[in-house]
């Protein structure tokens, strides 16, 4: 469903069909034979070195056995968050920018030494964060309902916050298409209680759009989802992939990744349908997806959490949405992005604390 930012169109959820996956039985009994693995890891300044190959790295399809180096460790790089979200990485500034959206700061951790330092305080309970094309910072601001993009000379540009005279509910994540378009999810989460924002209504449906670079005009690209998170493009931007937390407040909402066709002039989508659903073979429940990313293989790289130790952390989809292999944390992820000086390192927002792992493969887009 597309719109232009005119007189709303009513719409209405239908229930998404879920797609049959075939199961990984060994490979999922492997996971939960290891289940505790994670949890009880000490991941302190003072812990012992983790044996090779790192056992929270796993293996579910042989077509994650390329992407799984033997002699790599996950590591925490940093703790001590509320609710860490919206991991960007800087390749100019070489450095990693996140969201701790209760304590309303950004953080940044610097490549050369790991030195780690508040970045911007108050940040408007910002969450998702990206970079454009030109290297200018783009946030999500949950506390004042709007995008915003930081400027070069320091200014902040307000590119979205309002829906035909209504607020936005609060966006949520935001990715950058080479046209310069920006596109950004709008759940409400950070409306919904004070501790991420202010509380109040929501307004408008919850949907995905996209700013115009050049006129700053909004378009809805859909409402065919109940609760949008986190969005990726594939790496030729033919696709558009949103994770659907739906399910936290509505009961049909089904718990998986979304994808939608884009449209040869990259400004509409088409034909959502589901990508993959979060259920893993030998867990009795579901979780959900938050933040995703794609590597240029076009594998899925889908933060995961709320269901326990053995589930919790990154879950690995193949193109044709197989779960292929996860990273398992000892905290629910909330999102993902690629970075380093090669683009092959993984960072993970997770709770509390800030992950990284190197993978053998590259993240598909700048951030």
């Amino acid at each position: 469903m597309n719109e232009s930012n005119s007189p709303a169109t009513a719409a209405s959820h239908t229930s998404p069909n879920a797609l049959g996956r075939r199961t990984f039985l060994t490979a999922a009994g492997t996971a939960l034979a290891a289940a505790t693995t994670a949890l009880g890891r000490d991941y302190g300044p003072g812990a012992a070195p983790v044996r090779y190959p790192d056992p929270d790295i796993v293996v579910l399809d042989d077509r994650f056995k390329k992407y799984k180096l033997g002699n790599t460790p996950i590591r925490r790089l940093h703790t001590g968050a509320l609710w860490a979200e919206g991991p960007a990485w800087s390749g100019v500034g070489r450095y990693l920018l996140w969201s701790d959206i209760p304590n309303n700061v950004q953080y940044r951790w610097l490549d050369e030494d790991g030195h780690v330092t508040t970045f911007r305080s108050p940040s408007g309970n910002s969450n998702g964060n990206t970079f454009d094309f030109e290297g200018r910072q783009i946030s999500c601001e949950h506390g004042n309902r709007r995008v915003v993009r930081y400027e070069h000379s320091g200014k902040v540009t307000v590119l979205a916050d309002n829906w035909q005279g209504k607020p936005f509910n609060a966006p949520n994540d935001a990715i950058v298409h080479p046209d310069g378009g920006i596109w950004f999810t709008d759940p409400g989460y950070g409306s919904l209680m004070n501790y991420e924002g202010n509380k109040g209504p929501l307004h408008i449906k919850e949907a995905v759009y996209r700013i115009d670079p050049k006129t700053l005009q909004i378009t809805k690209l859909t409402d065919e989802i109940y609760k949008p998170n986190g969005l990726c493009f594939s790496p030729d931007y033919k696709k558009l992939y949103v994770a659907d937390t739906g399910a936290s407040h509505y009961e049909a909402a089904q718990k998986e990744i979304k994808v939608w066709n884009i449209s040869a002039d990259g400004k509409k989508v088409s034909g959502g349908k589901t990508f993959t659903s979060m259920k893993l073979d030998g867990f009795d429940e579901a979780g959900m997806a938050d933040g995703i990313r794609a590597d240029v293989d076009g594998n899925i790289w889908a933060s995961a959490g709320w269901v326990g130790a053995g589930y919790d952390g990154v879950h690995i989809f193949a193109p044709d949405g197989d779960r292929i292999g996860q990273i398992r944390l000892p905290e629910i992820c909330s999102n993902v992005c690629f970075g380093g000086r090669k683009r092959n390192r993984l960072f993970m927002t997770a709770s509390q604390s800030l992950y990284a792992v190197y993978v053998e493969t590259q993240g598909a887009h700048i951030t």
